[in-house]
Parts: structure tokens; sequence; C-alpha cells
């Protein structure tokens, strides 16, 4: 026989040893390496035989463990940002069921590979059984995954303002290099009423500024009575040409004359004056900024009508009741209240009952109101525990899109996402105008703005080194005097102090009423 014919042969035949030597494994234990070498893939491979294949396995599988690690200790702002971005939303909920079928075939090669050629009928089934819940335990979250990303798509691109949208407040220079347009403060307008984007007929419940510093996330939150009256809008403006003097229709209902009426009468009343996607948020925003001395930057409206949705989704708030809330009724008709939310500390509510604690009228006024309101915000913004959120998302993001609607461009969230986890981990104050520090009918709008001013310089120096703050354009401007600050015949202006910005932890804490 030629030398190369019988080496050959030789090769051949010990390889077919080498194969036939391995050792008979049990069906169990093809079971047990089964599962092993589906929680690291590859080992499945090794014990199999299969080195080339296991070990090329084994190298994605670490490429990825490595990848994912290093994303997670020293990446973890750029993974946040992912999840704001539609083209980036749009491949991972693509990759993401690619991954888990990718994983799906290594555990049922992984089984082939070792399981028993002469198998029992009922092990045949058993073992498939077994691959089936593996392959569904790996593939559903990854598949989820991939659905949850989609979901997040829809929200951005659903809520957020897209690059052609218009307003006449919204910053001109803001970009994705400089979000805030050279400034050190962001200032956001917050509504909560009845309505949604292009519904122009609501009145807003609550209006509050967040003043945010974007070097540090320090808050000053400023809530506004929502009958505030004889509102000045900036000067030179065709608004304030439109409105002199301010919000102020003479004769008639006075509802009319109030700073909650403006999101809806003014598109009414001077349509096309604004050019603007949403002219009754941008009017509000001129009137509220002009009030505070403040520019304000973006607008957030909650839909009050979807509020219990996105509470119930969340699993519910905890706040402090000090005292009793109505649910339902009216005092100017005489229409005694469904039920009422007692009194008490660490009270937890759903949907229904929060929005009922934010809102509830009956027997209070305006100003007890704006501080429940207040307490609301920070219970949302406390109590988002990542893990509710996460198995809750889809719901939460469902209602997301019927709930809130803003100015605030998409393609800034990414940045917003970076302000929001300073914000989390900043100090936070709070100056509620209630009838204790103005009169709501003649506000004194040089006060406010004292106050505002006041109250923006410690937010910006707490925590900071900088004795003076270098002013920017969203800084509070020099107060003038109003126009419309014209004294009231027998109405006294407030002789009670100024106070300076409170903490919310103290202003929500449990102090029950005498």
């Amino acid at each position: 026989m030629p030398e190369r014919v019988r080496d050959a042969g030789v090769s051949s035949h010990g390889s077919a040893v080498r194969r036939q030597r391995r050792t008979p494994m049990s069906f169990a234990a093809a079971l047990g390496l089964t599962v092993v070498g589906t929680l690291i893939p590859g080992t499945g491979f090794l014990a199999a035989g299969r080195r080339k294949l296991g070990l090329a396995v084994l190298g994605v599988l670490l490429l990825l463990a490595g990848g994912m690690t290093f994303l997670a200790l020293s990446r973890q702002r750029e993974v946040l940002h992912w999840f704001v971005q539609p083209d980036t939303l749009m491949l991972i909920g693509a990759l993401l069921p690619i991954l888990g079928l990718a994983w799906v075939l290594v555990i049922v090669g992984t089984y082939r590979s070792l399981r028993p050629t002469r198998a029992t009928p009922l092990q045949r089934i058993g073992g498939s059984a077994v691959v089936t819940l593996l392959a569904l335990v790996v593939l559903t979250p990854l598949a989820v995954g991939g659905r949850y990303a989609q979901v997040q798509k829809g929200v951005v691109e659903n809520v957020f303002a897209a690059p052609e949208s218009k307003s006449a407040t919204r910053p001109k220079n803001a970009t994705r290099t400089d979000p805030w347009a050279g400034q050190d403060r962001v200032n956001i307008l917050l509504l909560g009423g009845d309505g949604g984007k292009g519904r122009f007929g609501i009145r807003p419940d609550s209006l509050q500024v967040a003043s945010i510093d974007t070097h540090t996330g320090n808050t000053v939150l400023f809530s506004l009575p929502r009958n505030l009256e004889k509102v000045p809008f900036p000067a030179g403006s065709a608004l304030a040409n439109a409105y002199p003097g301010g919000v102020f229709n003479g004769p008639g209902d006075r509802l009319e004359w109030m700073i909650n009426a403006i999101y809806e009468d003014v598109p009414a009343q001077n349509p096309g004056l604004i050019d603007s996607d949403n002219p009754g948020a941008d009017a509000t925003k001129m009137a509220v900024g002009t009030a505070l001395g403040l520019k304000l930057d973006y607008y957030v409206l909650i839909n009050l009508k979807g509020f219990q949705q996105l509470i119930n989704a969340l699993g519910g708030i905890t706040v402090n009741i000090n005292t009793r809330v109505a649910i339902g009724g009216a005092t100017d008709e005489g229409i005694p209240p469904k039920g009422w939310l007692q009194p008490g500390p660490n009270q937890h509510l759903d949907g229904y009952h929060a929005l009922w604690f934010a809102r509830g009228r009956y027997g209070a006024d305006d100003y007890q109101r704006m501080e429940r309101q207040r307490c609301t915000m920070k219970a949302i913004i406390d109590q988002a525990d990542p893990a509710k959120v996460l198995t809750r998302y889809e719901a939460i993001a469902e209602s997301s899109k019927s709930v809130v609607f803003t100015d605030i461009p998409g393609a800034l969230l990414p940045a917003f996402v970076d302000l929001s986890m300073k914000v989390k981990e900043a100090n936070v104050t709070s100056i509620a105008f209630t009838n204790k520090v103005i009169r709501s009918s003649n506000p004194d709008y040089e006060l406010i703005q004292a106050m505002v001013i006041r109250a923006v310089k410690a937010s910006t120096n707490h925590g900071t080194k900088a004795a003076t703050p270098k002013p920017r354009a969203s800084t509070p401007a020099t107060p003038k005097p109003a126009p419309t600050k014209v004294a009231t015949p027998g109405t006294p202006p407030p002789t009670t102090p100024a106070p300076a910005a409170d903490s919310l932890d103290d202003a929500c804490a449990y102090q029950p009423a005498g």
C-alpha cells in the first residue's frame, strides 16, 4: 500500500477511534450540561467535544459580557441616552430579538450535541420539553426588551416636539452640543389641566415653574395661584399691545380675568396673533414668565384626565395628609363630596385618590390645593422606583402618550436625562405665592420678582464655590414696576414679610392641623 494512503487511513481511523472513545453520557448529565450551556453558552459544546465551536461561542459571550460591564460601570449616561433617541431604539428593538434567536439556536445545538444516541422515546420527549422551556426563558425577556424599545420610540416621537414644530417662546439657539443655549438655568412651566395637544379649550388647575441650575441640578419650584389677576405680558410684545395693562377684560365674568384663562382666551380672542403649534401654552409661558421676572424656556402640560392612569401604572404614591381632602363636591353649588381622604402620615393612594388629593376643592381654597399639588409632584419624583417602572413600563409608556404634552425637542432629551439625574440628587426648594404672600386680585409683581431673584440666587450658590453667579439670559431680570400695580381702595397690601424658599421635605411633612 502506498505510504500516503496508509497514513491517511491511519489518521481517519484514529479520529474515528477518538470519537468512539468519548465516554458515553447519561441522559441526566446531558440535560444538566445543556442547562449549564444555556447559562454559559459554549460550555456545552466543549463538553460534547466540539472544541472550535465551543470556543467561538464562548468568545462571543465574553465579548458581550465585557462590553456590557464596561458600559454599566463607565458609560451609564451614554446608555441612558440610547433610550431617548428613536434611531438607537429602533436598532435595539431589532437586535434584541435577533440575539434571542441566536441564543435559542445555541441551546438546541448544545442539546443535540450532548444527547445520548440511545435515548428512550420518553427521554426524547422530556429533553425536548426542557429545551423548549430553556428557549422560552431566554427568548422572552429579550423579545420583551425589543418590544419596550419600540414602545419607547413611540413615546419619544409622540410626546416630544419634532424639529419642524413651531413655538414662539422656545429657545432658538439650543443644540445638541449646547442644549441650554449658554444659560446657567433652564426654566420650565409645569401646567396641570384637562386638555392636550391640539386642545386649547382648557384652564390649567396648576401653574408651577421649575427653575433648574444646569450645572448642579439645584431646583426652585414657583407656584402661582390660578386666580392671579392683572398678569402682564412682555413689554412691547404683540400680546402686551392686545392686552394693555395686563390680562383684564373689564366688566363681565371675573373668571376671565384670571391667569388660567389665558390658555383658552388668547387663541380664541386673537387667533393668529402667536405663530405657534400651541398658542395658548406660549401665551401662558409669556405671562407667567413676565410675572416672575424669568424667561421661560419650555412647558410641560400634564393632562389630569390621564393622571389617574399614570399613577396606577406607577403603583400609586405615598403622601402625608394633614387635613381631610374632599372627593368630589362643589362648595358654591352646595353639592356635598362623595367621600373624604382622611388625615394621616404615609397614606398610600391609588390613581383615583391621588387625583383627588391634588385637585380636591370642596371646603378648601386654591392655596391649599397648590400645596397639595407640589407634594404630589414630589411624591412622583421620589417614588418612581426603577424596578416598578420597568415591570409596569408598557402601561406607563402608553399612558404617557395621553398624559404629557410639551414643546421640549426630542433632540435635546439626552441633555434632559443628564439634568434629571442631577435634580434627583440636588437641593429642591419651593415658593408658593399664596394669599399669605400676595393678594391675587391685586398682586405686587415687584415683590414677586424680588422673591424670585432671592430664591434663584440662593439655589445657584447652594453647594457651589462661586460667590457670584455669572448672569445669563435665563436668570431673573431686575424687576421693573408693573404697569398693573394699582392699589385697590380698601385693600391694603400684605403685611407678612416675604418668606424665603422652603424645603419640599418640610412643606410636605406630616404636620396635622390642630
